[in-house]
Protein backbone atom coordinates (compact mmCIF):
# COMPACT_ATOMS: atom_id res chain seq x y z
CA UNK A 1 0.00 0.00 0.00
CA UNK A 2 1.43 3.46 -0.91
CA UNK A 3 1.23 6.00 1.87
CA UNK A 4 0.85 9.60 1.12
CA UNK A 5 1.03 12.78 2.51
CA UNK A 6 -0.70 15.39 0.36
CA UNK A 7 -0.90 19.02 0.69
CA UNK A 8 -3.94 20.73 -0.55
CA UNK A 9 -3.46 24.56 -1.75
CA UNK A 10 -6.10 26.93 -2.85
CA UNK A 11 -4.80 28.96 -6.22
CA UNK A 12 -5.44 32.77 -6.78
CA UNK A 13 -8.98 31.82 -8.59
CA UNK A 14 -10.28 29.44 -5.97
CA UNK A 15 -8.99 26.42 -7.80
CA UNK A 16 -8.00 23.80 -5.26
CA UNK A 17 -4.96 21.34 -5.94
CA UNK A 18 -3.41 19.07 -4.33
CA UNK A 19 0.58 18.85 -3.65
CA UNK A 20 2.78 15.41 -2.98
CA UNK A 21 6.44 15.01 -2.36
CA UNK A 22 8.26 14.46 -5.16
CA UNK A 23 9.08 10.69 -3.93
CA UNK A 24 5.36 9.67 -3.13
CA UNK A 25 4.28 11.16 -6.62
CA UNK A 26 7.02 9.18 -8.54
CA UNK A 27 5.86 6.01 -7.00
CA UNK A 28 2.62 7.17 -8.18
CA UNK A 29 3.25 7.48 -11.09
CA UNK A 30 5.50 4.09 -11.38
CA UNK A 31 2.29 2.31 -10.16
CA UNK A 32 0.12 3.62 -12.63
CA UNK A 33 2.79 2.94 -15.61
CA UNK A 34 2.91 -0.76 -14.23
CA UNK A 35 -1.63 -0.94 -14.78
CA UNK A 36 -0.90 0.68 -17.86
CA UNK A 37 0.99 -2.21 -18.65
CA UNK A 38 -0.38 -4.80 -17.18
CA UNK A 39 -3.91 -3.52 -18.83
CA UNK A 40 -1.64 -3.45 -22.23
CA UNK A 41 -0.58 -6.96 -21.79
CA UNK A 42 -4.32 -8.70 -20.19
CA UNK A 43 -5.78 -7.39 -23.85
CA UNK A 44 -2.97 -9.49 -25.96
CA UNK A 45 -2.97 -12.72 -23.71
CA UNK A 46 -4.40 -15.85 -25.47
CA UNK A 47 -4.32 -18.23 -22.96
CA UNK A 48 -1.82 -19.99 -23.89
CA UNK A 49 1.15 -21.46 -20.89
CA UNK A 50 4.61 -23.38 -21.56
CA UNK A 51 6.14 -24.27 -18.26
CA UNK A 52 9.51 -22.06 -17.67
CA UNK A 53 11.97 -24.82 -18.10
CA UNK A 54 10.35 -25.37 -21.63
CA UNK A 55 10.94 -21.59 -22.20
CA UNK A 56 14.56 -22.09 -20.85
CA UNK A 57 15.23 -25.00 -23.68
CA UNK A 58 13.04 -23.05 -26.46
CA UNK A 59 15.75 -20.11 -26.23
CA UNK A 60 18.91 -21.92 -25.57
CA UNK A 61 18.19 -23.85 -28.95
CA UNK A 62 17.33 -20.77 -30.60
CA UNK A 63 20.65 -18.91 -29.60
CA UNK A 64 22.76 -22.00 -30.22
Amino acid sequence: MIIVHPQYITDTAGKKLVALPLNEFDTLMSELEDVRLYDEAKKEDDGKRILFTDYVKKRKNEHE
